[in-house]
């Protein structure tokens, strides 16, 4: 603070080369993951085994399924295929860096595990499965390659789904532009403050007013208040209004100036809990023998039995026993597809990258394609058919009868968080002006909004759904606000101290954790509703869990554009995927696929009989 901050940028100018590899042929009606492992064949006809890849996955679950795929298409070369992401073993993703820097590892399948520190220059092409929905996340993953200055980085995009060929044909444009994202520091998180000054306390203390004014230094505690602060430390001195009464709260005691921890128990639990990462509980992965091969969430293992076969980190495993959060495994011949999911939401498109996509339909609807964009033609010629394609200039929604009821497709573009925070926003409007119940699902191109038949959308719709009035108490209205607030309220009460995980060989499960944080939420919504905690949880919902900020720039964009209601017989090419996104969540006694296809038949029939 009270310095201008100075940029330190070279003007060494550096190449990045965007080659996609495309499908033989589109489905006009595309939906999310269809593509994907269906064109691993196309992908190693694409590369060289002797040059050596990064292949850049976005989830862990989809490095496992990837790695499993080219390790069975090239088994001759299994010894120089790898799999590293942040749940393997630290020591075997460090033989894996080892490996690939010497050259005897040439393909590694990775997630943003290699982001960086990827700084030596065997590394000659990276390849991006699936899009990396953001310009600054795709230009840090290419720069991995050819790392030396004036080097030409070479990526090669796979798409996962369709759509996602316009996305890279968008990132191609932003990237020409030299365009990134900014990055947003975090608002007065409370609990990382709490944390950091027990961390001082167990020390040699802190003096409160130094360390506040220090604390003030720092660009997100710039506007911390002394009454914010001061809130602080009677919160771990006496436990705050609520927690007097338990000593386990009352952390830190002011001798001679300077707040210190004296109470040994009190340091040791705090340095067990040191850390703002907070997630499901991880399981130690491990052989019988001993051998630790990684990690995996307890939610996972809690569906396995005796005998169940998984695969991970490379391996088929077995499993064993479970025991003292350890899940036991031997190596098993049985071959599995089964692979552990972790927790966390969906990437979705930055706000930059999303302005790129509306300039390439706009491109598109003026004759300007890329080859990415070309082989998506069928798609977009079918969305331009049976509704609408809209440019940068205009705002399409769309209505739609089926069997299911009365659908509203709305395409703003402005990815997946926003359009959750839109697509309950608009449900709710809707509601205030005739009573209903709705589902609604969200991409990254759309929601829709599923209301009972013959709803009468169009007739209740004018331009106050734009209205950024009143905009947060409505999204409060609109959502389940409170189990979304005690959900983000879990992490908080960790990082907190709130919430104590337990000693090694003695760890709390989820549940245990989980029913803690709940009670303490429970407990200060009751007594004490002003408490930061409490507010820094509903805070972070509102603004960065459904992008508030950059939702009420949306609707004061789409007012602005050239509204087209269309009205359809079947949901459009762009309807179909968020259909999609709405079966994928209900359907357990038929596979997603078939039920696609029953669909697709559905719709094709009537047409077929017109022509004939």
């Amino acid at each position: 603070m009270g310095s201008d901050p100075v940029i330190v940028q070279s003007n060494i100018h550096r190449e990045t080369v965007i080659t996609s590899v495309l499908p033989s042929s589109v489905d006009s009606f595309p939906w999310a993951g269809h593509l994907g492992l269906r064109m691993f064949e196309e992908l190693v006809a694409a590369l060289d085994i002797e040059r050596s890849t990064l292949i850049f996955v976005n989830t862990r679950s989809q490095a496992e399924r990837w790695f499993q795929a080219l390790t069975f298409a090239m088994p001759d070369h299994e010894q120089q295929i790898a799999l590293h992401h942040g749940s393997i073993d630290f020591d075997q993703r460090q033989a894996i860096e080892a490996g690939l820097k010497a050259g005897a590892i040439k393909w590694v399948v990775c997630t943003s595990s290699l982001d960086l520190g990827v700084d030596f220059q065997p590394v000659e092409r990276v390849v991006q499965i699936g899009s990396a929905k953001n310009l600054a996340r795709l230009l840090q993953r290419a720069g991995r390659s050819a790392h030396l200055p004036g080097g030409t980085s070479e990526v090669f995009f796979l798409p996962t789904n369709a759509l996602e060929l316009l996305e890279i044909s968008a990132f191609r444009r932003g990237l020409a532009a030299g365009t990134i994202e900014s990055r947003h520091t975090l608002n007065k998180p409370y609990d990382v403050l709490i944390q950091h000054l027990v961390t001082l306390a167990c020390g040699d203390g802190f003096a409160p007013m130094e360390t506040f004014a220090t604390v003030c230094k720092t660009f997100s505690y710039q506007t911390l208040t002394t009454a914010e602060f001061d809130w602080m430390l009677d919160f771990l001195e006496h436990g705050g209004k609520c927690l007097k009464a338990y000593p386990r709260y009352q952390k830190i005691v002011l001798e001679a100036g300077v707040y210190k921890v004296v109470d040994a128990r009190i340091s040791r639990m705090h340095k067990m809990s040191i850390g703002t990462i907070t997630g499901n509980q991880p399981v130690k992965v491990a052989y019988v023998k001993g051998r630790q091969i990684g990690t995996v969430e307890e939610n996972f293992v809690s569906r396995l039995k005796k005998g169940d076969v998984f695969f991970f980190a490379g391996r088929q495993l077995e499993f064993f026993q479970m025991k003292d959060m350890t899940l036991y495994v031997k190596n098993a011949k049985q071959k599995s597809s089964i692979v552990p999911t972790w927790s966390g939401g969906y990437l979705a498109i930055s706000d930059r990258l999303s302005e790129y996509i509306r300039a390439e339909i706009t491109e598109v609807k003026e004759g300007n394609v890329s080859p990415e964009v070309a082989c998506i033609m069928p798609i977009l010629a079918a969305q331009d058919r049976i509704s609408h394609l809209p440019g940068a200039d205009q705002f399409l929604i769309e209505c739609c009868k089926t069997r299911e009821g009365q659908h509203l497709y709305v395409y703003p573009f402005e990815g997946r968080n926003v359009h959750e925070g839109l697509g309950f926003l608009w449900a709710y409007r809707f509601s205030q002006r005739q009573k209903a119940t709705f589902t609604v699902s969200v991409n990254d191109y759309g929601f829709e909004i599923l209301a009972p038949k013959d709803y009468p959308f169009r007739e209740l719709f004018d331009d106050d759904f734009f209205s950024t009035r009143n905009l947060s108490e409505e999204i409060k209205e609109s959502l389940n606000i409170s189990e979304l607030t005690q959900r983000r309220f879990r992490g908080i009460a960790q990082v907190a101290g709130l919430v104590f995980k337990g000693y090694p060989g003695a760890k709390k499960t989820a549940n245990q954790v989980q029913i803690s944080a709940s009670l303490i939420y429970e407990v200060f919504c009751k007594y004490e509703p002003d408490n930061l905690l409490l507010m820094q949880a509903e805070r972070e919902v509102i603004e960065d869990q459904l992008e508030t900020p950059r939702l009420t720039a949306a609707l004061t964009r789409m007012l602005e554009l050239d509204l087209i209601w269309m009205t359809v017989k079947r949901p459009s090419p762009l309807g179909f995927p968020l259909l999609v996104e709405r079966l994928s969540s209900r359907l357990t006694n038929e596979s997603l696929r078939d039920r696609i296809e029953r669909l697709k038949q559905q719709w094709d029939t009537p047409a077929q009989k017109r022509s004939t």
